[in-house]
């Protein structure tokens, strides 16, 4: 990739009409670095992808060069009546921001040049009005703002495609959000549909970015094969200020009110100083405490007012989350708390501190955050990170330095996703009839689909055409015609189940939750079920239930009085860690350990520390003290990036607990405990619990029956040829595989959401789903099940960094250890273990067990001969 050139401010007037170059002059002084690079390449017509902060002004980037080049044409007298420019993004909110940020520059020019033609802009979405859409018709705008859906709807649109077919420019906003996603693989496959069945030639690509990487991969995506393009890479112009903050000196032995009274003094302090204060958590439960008890503390401490705090997250209304959003452009809030739905480029106003509670769990997150402060290229973007336990502290403490550093984890582009196929396939066939062979080549020009072997297309074709492999489906019909086996021409009634069942967002049901006796006990969102097996302990209304299976929406369950939770509530919620950012945290640990190994003295490894961390002296001494222990514990067996250490742990109800210190985070490890778990109970005939975490995980049996097992003998079982089939065998019967069967059946039109123009009732639709999972479960190459099994192993879990382990592992570049049995768990292991705790015990009382665990830890070290408190003296 070539470095960005960026143009000086005077050769980008030259290229720009005068009183355009004249208004920007006015209103802004200078170019933005994103500006200089990216407006002469879309003036000379290149593809090209964007990458900078929030605040540096990538929209004015794409559309500067855009507006002179129609206002040129409205000189010219050859503005016409049709759509120019189409501008799409992942959300709705962005596209009313956006009208707003076009309007204004247009009527500015307008009161300079009062003769400039109208520059129409229009918005076309799920909530656009049949009046409006028929206005469009008749005029439409030269400039459209849609979303990947509506565009989709749009280019099959019989009346309205045909405003779209001299298309000159197309603008992909917060790209990153959509290529991650099986939204992006529809929308790179519909551009690819627009291109050649519509568009009379080629158009402009412009995709706005957030810090991501790698950029070649996301501007392949954008551009799709075989076409150029230009990476303006402006990622790290603006100045950062990253410091990760302990709330008190002590994370082992202070008590939960402690910590928790120093986690919100810190917040109050950062809040004081500053104007407005955007804090983020990673969970909409966490989101909804924070919030209410910084409005109690506000209140008590009478620091400011209680209105001026508010929180913002993805289950409130749309009205409510607008009207935080325009309090905050006015400037009349103090505080907001959010989960993640703030975090993409929504304009909020000047916000000159970001605070998270906890980690991110990935460097771009962490930067894209904290790049909501200082909402402008010149001013900081300031971020503070509060942690709550060692591990925290460890994890924050790597992701700063690495923000710092500008190492950026990988994006991940789902590949070849059979139920979006399903829908690009219809929407051809609605476009106009098409040869088979014409789009099996249009759709391998996407990056999404660009390795589709023709076998899973035909098989896609056979579904669609209603052969059904054998097997008769009730209420299922095909949605195309294949005439002479060639032609794809759409089915009567396609078109209305096009436009009212297309996307790639899944309605998230709300699951009923009963007792076998039927007695209704409460309710589950649909993604907390899908993770659990029966066996699973959770908490619900305060009490503790055993998940015995579901019915439809109902999940069954029976009271599990005194058992310890296995899936805590907000697991779900909970964002996995980057596999690069795990590896990381793992080669620090590895470091230290080293250092410890060499006799490195205390003072200077945790001198060293504080430097390249940049964190303070009580900070250094936890994260040493914390692998210190470990190291003693387990006689230097620190669990690293290339160590994998299996810790025996055998509690005291008779469990053994196989605790595998893996350092590849939550979504290759989801891959690799199941398909452990799965070789182990067939191994030892009987069930195995698996708890799962970004940092390892437990494969617990009971005790007697694993005496003789040698653990070690998984990795001989389970290897990089096998794992993939392992893995698919031990989700078939899961709740996991149930629940995203029905949204890759809704996604092939197998199941309809919305018939005959009509919403169906989604207890209806989970039924109907059960059994037509039960009809073609057995089905070989049934598509529907092959996506629901890709999207499991390769998007939810990452079965391929479980491949990249188990090959490490098998060449000997990571070596696998196994230490005790102990009846003490090693330091490392504790979070692990009391991951379900947060549930069924008060937050109190679990940092109380964390600090029994550590002081049996103590014991047990003094025990060995190892004088701690003469080390802890020393340090």
């Amino acid at each position: 990739m070539s470095s960005t050139y960026f143009y000086a401010d005077e050769e980008i007037y030259n290229l720009l009409r005068p009183y355009v170059a004249k208004w920007f002059k006015e209103k802004y002084t200078t170019f933005t670095p994103p500006q200089r690079a990216a407006i002469p390449l879309i003036k000379q017509n290149y593809n090209v992808l964007v990458s900078s902060p929030t605040g540096s002004g990538k929209t004015l980037a794409a559309f500067l060069g855009i507006l002179d080049s129609l206002f040129e044409l409205g000189d010219n007298n050859e503005l016409e009546d049709k759509v120019y420019a189409v501008y799409i993004s992942p959300l709705r909110a962005l596209n009313n921001d956006m009208q707003r940020n076009l309007l204004e520059p247009l009527n500015e020019l307008k009161q300079i040049n009062p003769r400039l033609p109208d520059i129409r802009v229009g918005i076309r979405t799920s909530d656009t009005t049949p009046y409006e859409k028929q206005k469009m018709l008749k005029k439409p705008p030269h400039i459209l703002i849609t979303t990947p859906e509506s565009f989709g709807i749009s280019i099959t649109s019989p009346k309205f495609s045909q405003k779209l077919t001299d298309v000159k420019w197309v603008i992909v906003d917060e790209i990153h959000e959509l290529a991650n996603s099986k939204r992006g693989a529809y929308l790179s496959a519909m551009l690819e549909l627009f291109r050649s069945l519509l568009a009379k030639k080629e158009f402009v690509r412009i995709g706005l970015s957030a810090t991501v990487s790698p950029l070649e991969e996301v501007a392949q995506f954008l551009v799709g094969k075989g076409r150029e393009y230009r990476i303006v890479d402006a990622r790290f112009v603006k100045p950062i200020d990253i410091k990760v903050i302990s709330p008190v000196k002590d994370l082992v032995h202070s008590s939960e009110s402690e910590v928790d009274k120093g986690i919100y003094k810190t917040i109050l302090n950062e809040v004081k100083k500053h104007r407005t204060t955007l804090i983020f958590t990673n969970t909409r439960h966490a989101t909804e405490r924070v919030a209410y008890k910084l409005r109690k503390l506000a209140e008590n401490e009478k620091v400011f007012d209680v209105d001026a705090i508010e929180a913002h997250h993805s289950s409130l209304s749309r009205d409510v989350r607008l009207d935080v959003e325009d309090k905050l452009k006015k400037g009349i809030l103090k505080v907001v708390v959010s989960s993640t739905s703030l975090e993409l480029g929504i304009d909020i106003g000047y916000i000159d501190l970001v605070v998270l509670l906890s980690s991110p769990k990935s460097v771009s997150r962490l930067l894209q955050r904290i790049g909501r402060a200082g909402h402008h290229i010149r001013s900081i973007s300031k971020g503070r990170v509060i942690v709550v336990d060692r591990d925290d502290l460890v994890e924050c403490s790597v992701l700063a330095k690495l923000a710092r550093d500008r190492k950026i984890d990988n994006i991940h582009i789902p590949k070849n996703p059979l139920d979006v196929l399903s829908q690009i396939i219809v929407s051809a066939s609605l476009i106009s009839p098409i040869d088979r062979e014409e789009l099996y080549n249009i759709l391998k020009r996407s990056y999404n689909f660009s390795d589709l072997n023709e076998s899973e297309y035909s098989l896609v074709l056979r579904y669609l055409s209603g052969d059904f492999f054998g097997v008769e489906l009730k209420n299922v019909y095909a949605k195309i015609r294949l005439k002479e086996e060639k032609i794809i021409y759409p089915k009567k009634g396609s078109r209305l189940i096009f436009y009212t069942n297309s996307g790639t967002i899944p309605d998230e049901a709300m699951i009923s939750v009963v007792t076998e006796n039927n007695r209704y006990v409460g309710n589950l969102e649909e993604e907390f079920v899908e993770i659990l097996s029966p066996g699973d302990i959770f908490v619900l209304s305060g009490r503790t239930y055993e998940f015995i299976g579901s019915k439809g929406s109902k999940v069954i369950v029976k009271e599990a009085i005194g058992q310890r939770p296995t899936v805590p509530s907000w697991f779900s919620e909970m964002l996995p860690l980057a596999y690069e950012s795990a590896l990381e945290v793992g080669k620090f640990r590895r470091e230290i350990a080293e250092m410890i190994k060499k006799g490195v003295t205390h003072t200077e490894i945790i001198q060293n520390i504080s430097k390249q961390y940049e964190i303070d002296k009580h900070s250094s001494m936890s994260i040493y003290t914390y692998i210190l222990e470990q190291y003693l514990f387990t006689n230097g067996k620190v669990p690293s990036d290339n160590l994998i250490l299996i810790e025996i742990y055998d509690d005291e109800e008779g469990i053994r607990n196989y605790i595998f210190h893996a350092l590849y985070g939550r979504r290759a490890l989801d891959a690799l405990s199941r398909a452990f778990a799965y070789v182990l109970s067939e191994e030892l005939n009987t069930d195995v619990k698996v708890s799962v975490t970004d940092n390892g995980f437990v494969l617990s049996v009971k005790r007697d029956i694993s005496l003789d097992y040698d653990i070690k003998n998984l990795f001989e079982k389970v290897n990089p040829d096998n794992v993939y089939e392992i893995v698919t065998n031990a989700i078939m019967r899961t709740e996991m595989l149930k629940r995203r069967f029905r949204h890759c059946a809704e996604r092939s039109f197998m199941i309809l959401r919305k018939y005959k123009g009509r919403e169906t009732n989604l207890e209806r639709r989970e039924l109907n789903s059960e059994i037509l999972l039960k009809a073609v479960r057995e089905i070989e190459n049934f598509p529907v099940i092959k996506e629901t099994i890709r999207e499991i192993l390769e998007d939810h879990m990452d079965i391929m960094r479980a491949k990249e382990i188990l090959r490490k592992v098998a060449d000997h570049e990571i070596t696998v250890d196994v230490f005790g049995p102990t009846s003490i768990p090693s330091p490392f292991s504790h979070s692990i273990i009391l991951k379900g705790h947060s549930d069924v015990v008060l937050a109190e009382d679990r940092r109380e067990l964390m600090k029994k665990l550590h002081d049996r830890v103590i014991e047990f070290l003094r025990q060995k001969g190892v004088n701690i408190e003469l080390e802890y003296t020393s340090v």
